[in-house]
Order: C-alpha cells, then sequence, then structure tokens
C-alpha cells in the first residue's frame, strides 16, 4: 500500500518552494500533514494550536482539513521563518499568528482548551510538555513528530525522546500510541 497522501493542500507548493528559497528545511513531513488534515477534519469547529508554524506546511494541511467553524493558532520564534506563511496562508480568518518563544506563549496563554494540539519544535515537547497537555482538552489530541533521528539534530536528542516516551506512557490520563513511520510520531487522547 501506498501511503503518500493523494490529496494536498493547493498553498503546499508555494511553500515548498519558499522553503526552498529561503533554506528551510525542517518542514512538516507530508504523511504527517495528511494525518494532520484528517484530525482536523475529525473535530468539526475544533480549537487547534500548532507549536512550531516554521513556513506553514503544516498550517496548511491543518487548514485544508478544518471546516469554517474551527480556529487554528500557530505560534512560532522565528519571525522571519513564519513570515512566509503569513504571506501565503494569513488572509485566512481561521488562523492567528503567534511570532513568539513557544515556551513562553503556553506559560502566558489563559484562554479555553484545544481539541487538537501538534507540537512541532522543542516548547510543547522536549520542554513545556506538561503545560502543553494541559491546554488539550478532555477527548482531545496531542500529536508530535521528529522522534526519530534527523540530521543536525543535537546529539542528546535520542535521550530527549526516550525521556519524552517514557513520560507520556505513564500518565493515566493520556492514552498514547507510537507510530513509527514518517518522521517518528506520537499520538495521545486525553482520557478524562
Amino acid at each position: 500500500m501506498d501511503d503518500t497522501p493523494g490529496r494536498t493542500p493547493a498553498t503546499l507548493h508555494p511553500l515548498r518552494a519558499a522553503a526552498r528559497e529561503t533554506g528551510f528545511t525542517l518542514s512538516c513531513e507530508e504523511r504527517t500533514g495528511n494525518l494532520l488534515a484528517v484530525l482536523a477534519a475529525a473535530r468539526p469547529g475544533g480549537r487547534i494550536l500548532e507549536l512550531g508554524t516554521g513556513v506553514g506546511e503544516g498550517t496548511a494541511w491543518l487548514l485544508s482539513g478544518m471546516d469554517g467553524a474551527s480556529s487554528l493558532v500557530t505560534v512560532e520564534l522565528d519571525p522571519a521563518v513564519q513570515a512566509v506563511a503569513r504571506r501565503q496562508l494569513g488572509a485566512d480568518p481561521r488562523v492567528t499568528f503567534a511570532a513568539t518563544d513557544g515556551g513562553d506563549w503556553l506559560e502566558a496563554y489563559d484562554g479555553e482548551p484545544f481539541d487538537l494540539v501538534f507540537a512541532d519544535t522543542w516548547p510543547g515537547k522536549f520542554t513545556h510538555l506538561g503545560r502543553a497537555l494541559e491546554l488539550v482538552a478532555p477527548g482531545g489530541t496531542y500529536l508530535i513528530d521528529d522522534l526519530f533521528p534527523q540530521p543536525g539534530w543535537p546529539e542528546d536528542h535520542a535521550v530527549s525522546v526516550e525521556r519524552l516516551l517514557a513520560e507520556l506512557e505513564e500518565r493515566e490520563d493520556f492514552r498514547s500510541v507510537r507510530l513509527g513511520w514518517a518522521s517518528g510520531l506520537l499520538m495521545a487522547v486525553r482520557s478524562g
């Protein structure tokens, strides 16, 4: 079976071209993106949080699955990188961009929880994990990627991944599954 997505967001090609032009190499893998679109589609009127906008490829996938009543907040540390996403996707009223450190954003946020939290950067995954999980609504989904070794990752990445997986598996308020494909994923659903 070929698991290459059969349908991609129309905005994906210009975002990929912009990523190449700017030298940005950490974009969302397309199988992960397809899963994001499906998870967003499963939550009509859903509230979604993306930690790590990058140039917006994951954002594009999320928007492609969302209905008109859904909303997305996407957070990125590097405003120059996020500017690519803003140019391509900023006209969509369902998305709000925050250019700030993800950890700072998580600590300062005091709004409603989210139906889907996608942590595609260190804050919300390797740091500030507890805070990110607090923001998942009951029955909501927490998704992380990039758990397989990647070129250029810090030497302690594998140790960080093992610690993260152990911490998530110990939590009784989340049920999780490891997905050994794409860049290495873990999906967890808040049980109560």
